[in-house]
């Protein structure tokens, strides 16, 4: 076929993805193009409406429509997505979205299994390995042919205190079984107390050992317990079952502490902690066994697949090479591929996912990623370019929500959104290259260039904590001396033992209080006025200005709509098609009764207060206990939250800020942080300093683990580990002032801190 001219023809036009009229969450109608086959990066300020776009809008239809090119039978075990607030969406391609949501709480899944590493390694000893021991499932520790009997391919073992779980010096009818849920009048209780197989009122510790074990260790048997038929079953046996068997990420806290204090988890005593069975473990190439890989660091374990040179398995050996090799390129290399998925942090998962989408074959698709730099440092981020240009370069369309300025740099094109936050935001305010943004005026183009500056004058420290012989995990006999009084950052390349260090050595000592990015524990009904006590406040307002009880004002207790139960939405469970949630019709997601939405205070109901940002709050509650809460969490940077927004929609960043305003409530002496700036927009990063500054000034001790590189320059000490990642880091390698640091140090930190600041 000949091309018309000009080499182009009528499918050459579909060069960039339109949006037109959106307007999820907060976008106000916006209309944009974005140039297919190119790198942009969305920024602006947290709550400017970036995810709405990218997540909310572009890939979310992308992926709805490519849902309806299945079956109708098919569709029937799909989630049901309705269409984004859009007017028109034109020359999409498909979207894989590579989050930063950690892997799922399976503890079949590692490193290995997610990137497919393993199932090529089991490939290659099922052909090269002797003895011989039979194809590659026989290498699975997810198959029955090749997990250990004894743990069933976990890897560990459990082990039970009784004594956690019972007083022998009581009687059941005393409340002997000291277990969550178990206690005296439950029907656990019941079940056990009334099943004639012990007497209620004798102590523990007279029983006979066939009463020991019937309590304890009984299967499940049929018996009447108070006239109704029942199952009995021994206390460790239902414990196991119920608490146990579960990922404990999963259990309520209290059930969670209580798992924690009286099991055990140790590497199983017939496989060693490998997963595999006695055959698995006996057939070897090169000499190792695939535990021996798995356990490797993968940066050693891709020296070692360079080693095998055997014709029959090359272009497998290719593949898995090139997954290896990119795993380091991508600065994983200190992971090995027996860690468990779900110990991986959310930057860490996001890298992961990356690695499957390397080598594939795909071309022209839409490739989504949230702050891939996250938990990265300098010398990682430049690593992380190069993939995100790859990516692109094999004719993917690449989609960056970013607020890194070394990320931003390499962007085709850039979406600037704001100007500010919540209603404030979901504007377009510029669109256009690197150059024009610099230019253009906005908060991000004014911020591009900034840089935080060294300290004038270091604060001195009041004291020490200090850490003798620290080895957790990769860390080498670490001495260290944590400064009292000042600010200080630990940073380091990713893995080279930062979170070994401090969360492995400060958590639990007096005064020390922990404020990370970790889930927080609460129902759907969880939002920010719940969680930080803003709520109790606002009910005691709305209780006092019209006479009534402040219990009405609760969508748990006296004023939820009866069709709802207070939550706004109806889950509809559709048994094994994914549930539906639709917004209640009765109140309309408003979550009160009509008869609570009559009483007002200044002109508000309790839903239209509770649909408020905090910033807006602020103007409303202008005194009081509100106002403290609201001042706490306009001072971390959530002034753009929703007072009633799910604490199930808010990111990692977000979530650490929300429980440091809360903490600031307290009085600790000393507050960990795990990255705070994550998340943060470059003008954003400035009020959190100031915030830090505050505590300290206040004083309080900080300590914050941290790649930002203004954080660094802000710090008054600097703890440095490395020198690498991994076997290769572990170390202390500098320890001082950041002047110190630029000035005498040679470490990579210090490398790049250097251009940092000599940039500025």
């Amino acid at each position: 076929m000949s091309l018309p001219p000009g080499g182009r023809t009528a499918a050459d036009a579909h060069d960039v993805i339109e949006v037109r009229g959106a307007r999820a969450n907060n976008l106000a109608d916006i209309s944009v193009d974005v140039p297919k086959r190119r790198l942009t990066v969305f920024t602006g300020v947290s709550g400017s409406g970036k995810s709405s776009l990218v997540f909310g809008t572009i890939a979310a239809e992308s992926r709805r429509l490519i849902n309806e090119t299945y079956t109708a039978f098919v569709q029937g075990f799909m989630p049901s997505v309705g269409r984004p607030d859009v007017d028109a969406l034109r020359n999409l391609s498909a979207a894989i979205v590579v989050d930063q949501e950690r892997m799922g709480a399976n503890a079949r899944s590692t490193v290995g299994t997610a990137t497919d590493a393993h199932a090529m390694l089991r490939i290659v000893f099922s052909r090269l390995g002797e003895p011989h021991v039979g194809t590659s499932t026989a290498f699975s520790f997810n198959s029955a042919e090749g997990m250990c009997p004894g743990c069933e391919g976990l890897g560990r073992a459990s082990s039970v205190d009784v004594d956690r779980l019972v007083d022998r010096d009581l009687s059941l009818n005393e409340g002997a079984i000291t277990v969550p849920n178990f206690g005296v009048g439950t029907w656990y209780w019941k079940v056990i107390a009334r099943s004639g197989l012990f007497d209620p009122d004798a102590r523990l510790r007279d029983y006979t050992p066939a009463q020991w074990d019937d309590l304890l260790h009984k299967p499940a048997t049929k018996i009447e317990s108070s006239g109704i038929n029942t199952s009995y079953e021994g206390l460790l046996v239902k414990v196991k079952r119920l608490y146990l068997d579960r990922d404990t990420e999963t259990l309520q806290p209290h059930i969670r502490a209580f798992v924690d204090r009286a099991v055990t988890f140790t590497a199983c005593p017939d496989c060693g902690g490998t997963r595999l069975n006695a055959a698995a473990l006996s057939s070897r190439v090169g000499g190792l066994t695939i535990a021996d890989c798995a356990a490797m660091q993968v940066s050693d374990l891709a020296g070692v697949v360079r080693g095998i040179g055997d014709p029959s398995v090359a272009p497998l050996l290719v593949t898995l090479r090139e997954t290896l090799d990119s795993m380091v390129e991508i600065g994983l290399g200190y992971l090995s591929l027996d860690r468990e998925s779900t110990s991986l942090s959310g930057g860490e998962a996001q890298r992961v996912k990356m690695v499957r989408h390397l080598g594939s074959s795909l071309s022209d698709v839409t490739y989504v990623f949230d702050e891939p730099t996250a938990g990265l440092h300098p010398h990682d981020v430049a690593r992380m370019n190069g993939l995100l240009l790859r990516l692109r370069d094999k004719g993917n369309t690449v989609l960056v929500v970013e607020h890194k300025p070394e990320t931003i740099a390499i962007a085709d094109h850039v979406v600037d959104l704001g100007p500010g936050a919540g209603a404030a935001g979901g504007r377009v305010c510029y669109t256009g290259d690197v150059a024009g943004l610099r230019a253009s005026g906005t908060l991000t183009g004014r911020h591009l260039d900034h840089r935080a500056r060294l300290r004038e004058n270091v604060r001195e420290p009041s004291g020490h904590l200090a850490v003798k012989g620290a080895d957790l995990h990769n860390l080498k006999d670490v001495d260290v001396e944590f400064p009292l009084g000042v600010l200080t950052v630990v940073t380091g390349v990713a893995g080279s033992g930062k979170s070994s260090l401090v969360h492995g050595s400060l958590p639990g000592r007096d005064g020390v209080v922990v404020v990370d990015q970790s889930p927080i524990r609460g129902s759907r009904r969880s939002n920010p006025a719940t969680y930080t006590g803003l709520l109790d406040a606002i009910r005691a307002a709305f209780a006092k200005a019209n006479g009534v009880r402040a219990a009405l004002f609760s969508a748990n207790s006296e004023g939820a709509c009866p069709a709802c139960k207070g939550i706004g939405l109806v889950y509809t469970d559709l048994a094994m098609m994914a549930g539906v949630a639709t917004v209640c019709e009765k109140c309309r997601g408003r979550r009160y009764t009509d008869d609570v939405l009559t009483h007002t205070l200044r002109g508000k109901d309790i839903s239209q207060v509770l649909a408020m940002r905090v910033d807006e709050a602020r103007a409303f509650f202008t005194a009081g206990r509100a106002r403290a809460v609201l001042d706490r969490l306009a001072g971390v940077g959530l002034g753009y939250l929703g007072l009633g927004q799910p604490l199930t929609t808010l990111s990692g960043g977000e979530r650490q800020r929300l429980k440091l305003a809360v903490q600031m409530a307290g009085k600790a002496d000393v507050y960990v942080l795990d990255e705070p700036t994550t998340g943060l927009h470059l003008a954003d990063v400035d009020q959190l300093l100031a915030l830090l500054d505050r505590l300290v000034d206040g004083g309080a001790t900080v300590i914050v683990i941290e790649h930002h590189q203004a954080v660094m320059a802000h710090a008054d000490w600097i703890i440095d580990l490395g020198p690498g990642a991994g076997a290769d880091g572990g170390e202390i390698v500098f320890t001082g002032t950041p002047a110190e640091l630029l000035s005498r140090a040679g470490t990579l930190t210090a490398r790049h801190l250097r251009a940092y600041t000599e940039a500025g």
